[in-house]
């Protein structure tokens, strides 16, 4: 469904193809400056402008991107390859894939929904894979075992009180469970607990 570019197929991207926009069809419409934005805030891609510009002229020549090759090719000759052992295309890859199926806006709901379900006591455990998510799940985590801030002097309710107790720092793979799971390799895994009423 195009979430690689390793293999060609088509420029998908969507989890339920049912639903929503392709990335074919975003990017046959989509301006410079909104590409550029996505590829800049969710792929933090350094030459996402440079990039813009090339599908939106190539797109003016009348090319429509069907096909994840094409994409990834057009990027290969936008944009010096700057990082060993990782293609050009990866990053603008990953902001497409996450813009489309708003993937942080759904971590961000997930993140909120587990203060319904988790029990005192119990842990929260989140894996990300990519920066973005993970300094998302660490805000989060950092937020709920503050808790809402209050002026000083005012009496604290029940429901003001942290909900979580983060445990520990984010934990990164050994480069053994790396070299046994090459795509472990960007993972953080950080924890939290629920707090009980009485902490």
């Amino acid at each position: 469904r195009g979430f690689s570019f390793l293999r060609d197929g088509p420029l998908d991207m969507r989890m339920d193809p049912s639903t929503g926009e392709s990335a074919a069809d975003w990017l046959a419409r989509a301006s410079v400056e909104e590409i550029a934005d996505v590829l800049w805030r969710f792929g933090e891609e350094r030459f996402s402008r440079r990039i813009a510009r090339a599908i939106v002229e190539a797109r003016d020549r009348g090319i429509r991107f069907e096909r994840t090759r094409q994409l990834a090719e057009l990027i290969e000759k936008t944009v010096p390859k700057r990082e060993p052992g990782k293609h050009p295309a990866t990053r603008s890859f990953q902001a497409i894939r996450i813009w489309i199926n708003d993937e942080l806006g759904s971590v961000e709901r997930a993140l909120h929904s587990t203060l319904e379900v988790l029990a005192p006591a119990g842990r929260l455990v989140v894996i990300s894979f990519h920066s973005l998510e993970d300094r998302m799940v660490k805000r989060f985590m950092r937020e709920q075992s503050r808790g809402p801030q209050h002026p000083r002097g005012l009496p604290i309710q029940e429901a003001s009180k942290p909900a979580l107790s983060v445990i520990g720092k984010g934990i990164r793979p050994t480069d053994s469970e790396i070299e046994k799971n090459p795509r472990a390799r960007s993972a953080v895994m950080r924890v939290a607990e629920r707090r009980r009423a009485n902490d």
